[in-house]
């Protein structure tokens, strides 16, 4: 049997220009559904095209990988706060007026805790789990003493 009479069912609709456009998208932080969606196919097609062109697949993983790249760089600077200079240009009756400024951003604290709590969680999470493997509960007696307040309320005649 040939290679052309063992293909049953429709045409894919998959054109070669479909993974440089994949690899834009997933820069932008599309997810494979939302890939299906912008080519008006199931998201089970995407994933099917992922086993048959591996230039398609390949293009999907390099767009996210370098998206992914590039928020862990920024939620990072954001976490160690970082320092930039502006630059302002005025008209003056002298010519054009340029001023630079050095500007600090401090540290995040969200984005601090965030990285951490991603990073470590064992050690930063709100929830950390103890370092052995022992988790019997060891019983707590709480003793609560109440006194009578009435005794001591009345008023004196």
């Amino acid at each position: 049997m040939s290679e052309e009479s063992r293909k049953v069912g429709r045409p894919t609709k998959y054109k070669e220009e479909y993974a440089e456009q994949a690899y834009r998208l997933s820069l932008l932080g599309m997810t494979d559904v939302q890939i299906a969606g912008f080519f008006e196919v199931h998201e089970s097609t995407v994933y099917q095209w992922k086993i048959d062109y591996p230039e398609f697949s390949e293009s999907i993983k390099r767009g996210k990988e370098i998206a992914d790249i590039e928020v862990v760089e920024a939620l990072r600077k954001r976490a160690i706060g970082y320092t930039y200079e502006e630059v302002k240009e005025e008209d003056s009756p002298m010519g054009v007026r340029r001023t630079t400024t050095v500007k600090e951003v401090v540290p995040d604290p969200v984005s601090i805790i965030f990285w951490l709590r991603n990073r470590h969680p064992d050690k930063w999470s709100n929830n950390p789990m103890p370092d052995t493997d022992d988790l019997t509960a060891t019983p707590v007696q709480i003793v609560v003493n109440v006194q009578d307040a009435r005794k001591d309320d009345k008023p004196e005649p």
